[in-house]
């Protein structure tokens, strides 16, 4: 029983360290670039999913 504990947890660990590195990398992206570029890229993504935003 120990060792399907031992598996589930380590199981849960390596994802939670990428989606916090993924997390950390977005903020720290999103933090350094200019407004007009962040604002052009999401209103792109926007448009090319259909969705409305005007």
């Amino acid at each position: 029983m120990t060792a399907l504990v031992q598996s589930a947890a380590k199981s849960t660990v390596l994802p939670a360290i990428m989606a916090l590195g993924l997390g950390l990398g977005i903020i720290t992206i999103a933090g350094h670039v200019q407004a007009s570029a962040l604002h052009d890229a999401a209103h792109d993504v926007r448009h090319a999913t259909g969705f409305p935003c005007h």
